[in-house]
């Protein structure tokens, strides 16, 4: 998959390293912010296998408020910068503004990963001018009230069907199928069987012909289930990772990239070792 002037091949799984260069993300909130910090998280995640960097302005846990455009450029933009003119990785910007789409892509973002799957005013025009790929996410209601009352016919076919209706928009606004990927949205809008049923029919969305990104680590599903803090949900993150590699994912975004870089070269000898 070509991500501006970088290529990556999916056909083997890839992991995101997550950086929240934010005062409130509900895992590492306040860790990476200032350039320093993040550069060197950056560098961390890097050398421990990771091929995208997905830096991230605004908090999206369920209950957060929303930032202003200024705050996300200045907090994601000089990041951007640095970790492209240092490493040879594919950055990724995960935001709905197209402000800090085009911004960012500018800067040297080679993905939008956009949790409102490009539904704010401008935005796909934008992402459909920017040249950089795409990833499409489901997410029922925002991130304030997502939570509080989530419903659904059948949660792996309403989310089918939603993500188709998104890859017709964008395919009509110009953006070619093969500059998209596409994100179910754990824990977005769902309850924990919600969550659950969705892993288990993971493989169903292959049915949409897409690179799969998945992100499950240490979100709430894991720690609910488990009852884990934050800081103790490595091992279910983890299994729920290789239940998703098992099932077609292409790209997991993480936390703990080290990890679950082993947990993918595991996954991927069952077929590098067949007779």
């Amino acid at each position: 998959m070509q991500f501006k002037n970088k290529s990556i091949d999916l056909t083997t799984p890839r992991v995101m390293g997550i950086l929240n260069v934010t005062p409130d993300s509900f895992s590492d909130g306040g860790k990476f912010e200032g350039l320093d910090k993040a550069l060197g998280q950056a560098e961390r995640m890097v050398l421990d296998g990771a091929d995208f960097i997905d830096v991230g302005g605004e908090s999206t846990r369920p209950g957060a408020e929303d930032v202003s455009v200024q705050q996300e450029l200045d907090r994601t933009i000089p990041v951007i910068e640095a970790i492209h003119a240092n490493f040879d990785v594919v950055i990724s910007i995960d935001t709905s503004k197209p402000e800090v789409m085009e911004q960012a892509v500018s800067a040297g973002a080679g993905l939008i990963n956009d949790i409102r799957a490009l539904n704010q005013t401008g935005a796909l025009s934008t992402a459909a001018k920017s040249g950089a790929a795409v990833c499409l996410m489901h997410m029922q209601g925002q991130p304030k009230s997502m939570q509080l009352a989530p419903h659904y016919q059948d949660v792996v076919n309403d989310v089918i069907e939603f993500l188709q209706a998104k890859i017709a928009l964008c395919t009509q606004a110009g953006i070619p199928k093969s500059k998209l990927m596409i994100d179910p949205g754990f824990g977005f809008g769902k309850t924990l069987p919600h969550n659950y049923q969705l892993l288990d029919r993971l493989d169903e969305l292959q049915s949409l012909a897409l690179p799969m990104l998945i992100g499950v680590s240490r979100k709430s599903m894991i720690g609910n289930l488990l009852d884990r803090k934050v800081d103790e949900r490595l091992a279910g993150s983890l299994a729920a990772a290789t239940i998703s590699l098992t099932k077609g994912a292409s790209i997991l975004r993480v936390h703990d990239v080290k990890q679950t870089v082993d947990a993918v070269k595991v996954v991927s000898a069952l077929s590098a070792y067949k007779d």
